[in-house]
């Protein structure tokens, strides 16, 4: 089906994304595993979820740079075999009884180092693969085979293969590293950004080219305006989740498997938002379906705090799936429409460093937040914040603003050499 209508370039696309998202996923939920089996200190645990996200905030900047520079589709062939040599080592080290917790962090850190780098380039090549009126399917496409795999499948796929080896769900993210590479591997021609245009790279610092795709971004008043208020937004729902699990127990009456559910509802959403998130798009807009994730966003928030239902809340989350979703396929189209080929990598990598550090800023203010003010208090502040958010960007959204940015006739990438 990606096939037919999105060419099959996007089908070696989309089935490398979707194999690496799988192994990704049973590696994540193995990792805190196999950690918990060889210790029970607290802080122990807690460094694999930093170094997990550390490589975000060290490494998104110049790896928009090297998106930028070298040709995008090799530079994704070689992260994938760097990652499969990094997990073959610790499969390999599990399997004769020779693995630490200390190995399987460093290997962590290298493959989400690699992860950060290949997300830049694979969002860069999508305006090349496919074309520009089909970014919207496309990327949900993407998200959807995500969803799938890494926040349906891999959960109980990952808990199943550590039972029968603790090596099993690394040397299965191996393979599918391995597989990615293959068909990565299989795109026709090249992928580098055009000689001659705005924002070409040179001779010149990584400093200078991070800056310069920076200016360029907060340049642009719709991109700008978006990737702050994901940046803002992450903050607020990080630290939400970071304390759910409290919430779920203390007011909702609900044991693991309820907690689990949870986030089942959300992964459901954000898979119907996926499929259905191009046409509904253009059937209410950009400008409406980014108006209403943000009441959407506020009402999530909203509910967490006042509601003791799981069904309220279950709801919520479903809704907030849905609306994550379509925000990240809206959000990832105008960049890709909008953003000259030369500058796709850095830019693209801006947005994810802010992304990032949102994230890691609320994983530790919801704790502190709870601690000091109570369970309900991150919601609160979350659903302030949104409101805010609302009134302060409801009018950069408008239908003329948004219209042009999709009437933008932004060149994608020269097409590829084949041979």
């Amino acid at each position: 089906m990606t096939g037919e209508r999105l060419g099959g370039r996007f089908a070696y696309l989309w089935t490398a994304s979707t194999l690496s998202a799988l192994g990704s996923g049973t590696a994540t939920v193995a990792a805190p595993l196999y950690v918990a089996s060889h210790t029970d200190d607290p802080l122990v645990v807690s460094v694999g979820a930093a170094v997990s996200w550390l490589p975000w905030l060290l490494f998104a900047l110049p790896g928009g740079v090297l998106a930028d520079r070298t040709d995008r589709r090799r530079l994704m062939v070689v992260i994938d075999w760097v990652r499969v040599g990094a997990l073959a080592v610790l499969a390999t080290a599990m399997l004769v009884d020779r693995a630490g917790v200390t190995l399987l962090y460093v290997v962590l850190f290298v493959i989400n180092t690699g992860e950060v780098v290949f997300r830049t380039a694979a969002q860069a090549v999508l305006p090349a693969v496919v074309p520009r009126d089909r970014l919207e399917r496309a990327n949900g496409w993407l998200n959807g085979g995500t969803q799938v795999t890494q926040n349906m499948v891999a959960g109980p796929l990952g808990g199943f293969l550590f039972v029968l080896a603790a090596a099993a769900p690394f040397a299965l993210n191996a393979g599918t590293y391995a597989l990615s590479a293959v068909l990565v591997g299989l795109l026709a021609g090249t992928y580098r950004a055009g000689a001659g245009e705005v924002g070409t790279v040179g001779a010149r610092s990584v400093r200078a080219e991070v800056a310069e795709g920076f200016r360029w971004l907060m340049s642009q008043r719709l991109l700008r305006t978006m990737a702050l208020l994901i940046g803002l937004l992450n903050v607020t729902l990080t630290a939400a989740i970071a304390v759910l699990v409290l919430l779920a127990g203390e007011r909702l009456g609900l044991g693991s498997v309820g907690y689990g559910a949870l986030f089942t509802c959300m992964a459901v959403g954000g898979l119907l938002g996926s499929v259905v998130g191009d046409r509904l798009i253009a059937a209410v807009t950009a400008t409406w379906t980014v108006r209403v994730g943000l009441l959407v966003e506020a009402g999530l928030h909203l509910a967490l705090a006042t509601s003791r239902s799981a069904a309220v809340v279950g709801f919520a989350l479903f809704a907030f799936g849905v609306h994550g979703a379509l925000w990240n396929i809206v959000a990832s189209s105008l960049r890709q429409r909008l953003t000259p080929p030369s500058l796709m990598g850095r830019v693209g990598s801006t947005t994810l460093f802010v992304a990032a550090g949102g994230n890691c800023v609320g994983a530790l203010l919801g704790g502190v937040v709870a601690t000091q003010y109570g369970i309900t208090a991150p919601y609160w502040v979350g659903f302030a914040v949104a409101v805010a958010v609302i009134v302060a960007t409801w009018r950069v959204f408008d239908r003329a603003t948004v219209a042009a940015a999709y009437a933008e006739p932004t060149p994608n990438l020269p097409a590829p050499v084949v041979g």
